[in-house]
């Protein structure tokens, strides 16, 4: 931990289970908040941990009588302190039953084998989801929790659930998804981030992680992709060039699965790590006015992605993403059945960067000869060759979102 203050707003440092932080609210305005997002047709997403409790204070200060509900030091792990060689090491043992945290702030590592705990957890949260009209959870710290703990608290849940087990190896990440709904995409973050960051950033390894996580865990499509999250490096540290960031963005909207916007992201903050990219968001300068650099993009590709999704009754987002191209700076995605899928074309030729034509044959696309297909975010069309080759120019960094004509005819965008 690098934050000595416990009442940090941004800190997985429970007490209560069953008391909100007074700071942000009350339960009603919790239960307020989840009837507003719920009348406009959004959704109430909630990050818990179930792996620990915080103390401010070492490992031999602890006073257990201070939780609720485990209020016994049986409750919990007997201290050992995680280290970096625990994880280069994968030691699972210590990984799940060490401690989190440092002699500042110490995070207790409760024993999620012990049936009252499981059956403690349970009820909690279906109670929490239930009391407060909860859609979602993310759960932190996953893979500092065995495995067999999460099935049923899934389903006590009753709601989609996804877990972070920060790894960037399918083969350690991908079991986890037998376990839980689905799991932030950290394998896929990496090649995503090195693709992206430079004009010789790696397209094939993207496009082979992209196949070996489709290939290796359970449903990719209930992976969450991410680019940004409050343990990483904000991507506009790692480069300037607007054209690799937005590329970076609409990689990851494009992508399987519930797709994650952290906060800040629209504004292309550059804090380089834990603890300065938790930035209070609502200090920034304009915070509330939706004017961050960023703001359009994200909101431009989100509503194509939306509209995918409506025009394809749900289907197209449970169609697992098809990498059809790939070259040193340029890389395709089909995603999408016949008749409503979307062709992605993401570059990281940079802003200065020239032109390029991309052929694709009617095998890729699942176009015909002679149809007439759009591009949503540049607004322009082209007619596929009598040969059932479609071909699109890319120039100057800009990434393309195609679709057949017909299909986005009546959506509203591009003026169609």
């Amino acid at each position: 931990m690098q934050i000595s203050d416990p009442a940090a707003y941004h800190g997985y440092w429970q007490q209560d289970l069953n008391s909100l932080n007074s700071k942000f609210g009350t339960a009603a305005d919790l239960q307020a908040l989840s009837s507003a997002l719920h009348s406009r047709g959004m959704y109430l997403m909630v990050d818990i941990v179930v792996n620990h409790f915080g103390w401010q204070g070492n490992s031999s200060s602890v006073d257990y009588s201070k939780y609720a509900p485990f209020n016994k030091q049986s409750y919990f792990h007997s201290f050992c302190q995680i280290t970096q060689t625990d994880y280069d090491n994968d030691d699972q043992a210590n990984i799940e039953q060490c401690w989190l945290g440092n002699s500042v702030v110490e995070l207790p590592d409760v024993n999620t084998t012990q049936p009252s705990v499981i059956n403690t957890y349970n009820s909690w949260i279906s109670d929490l989801v239930s009391t407060y009209g909860i859609d979602g959870l993310r759960i932190d710290s996953v893979k500092c929790t065995q495995q067999s703990f999460f099935p049923d608290f899934n389903m006590a849940a009753g709601v989609y659930a996804v877990g972070e087990v920060a790894h960037g190896d399918p083969d350690y990440v991908c079991p986890y998804t037998n376990y839980l709904d689905g799991v932030l995409n950290y394998p896929l973050y990496y090649p995503l981030t090195a693709a992206f960051s430079s004009t010789s950033g790696d397209m094939s390894r993207l496009k082979a992680m992209i196949n070996q996580v489709k290939a290796q865990c359970k449903d990719d499509t209930l992976m969450a992709p991410f680019l940004e999250n409050h343990d990483q490096p904000r991507f506009p540290s790692m480069t300037s060039d607007m054209s690799l960031i937005r590329n970076a963005i609409l990689t990851t909207l494009m992508m399987d699965g519930p797709p994650i916007i952290y906060q800040g992201q629209e504004w292309a903050l550059a804090s380089t790590g834990d603890p300065t990219n938790r930035e209070a968001i609502w200090l920034q300068p304009g915070a509330y006015a939706g004017t961050g650099v960023l703001h359009g993009w994200i909101s431009q590709i989100n509503q194509i992605r939306n509209f995918l999704t409506a025009v394809s009754g749900g289907q197209w987002g449970l169609y697992a993403n098809n990498p059809i191209y790939v070259d040193n700076n340029n890389l395709v995605l089909r995603k999408g059945y016949d008749e409503s899928q979307s062709i992605t074309i993401v570059t990281n030729q940079a802003e200065n960067g020239g032109k390029v034509q991309i052929g694709l044959s009617s095998n890729d696309t699942g176009w015909s000869a002679g149809e007439d297909v759009y591009e949503l975010i540049g607004c322009g069309g082209v007619t596929v060759g009598s040969n059932g080759t479609f071909i699109a120019t890319v120039q100057g960094g800009v990434g393309q979102i195609w679709v057949a004509k017909s299909l986005a005819s009546g959506s509203g965008i591009c003026g169609l």
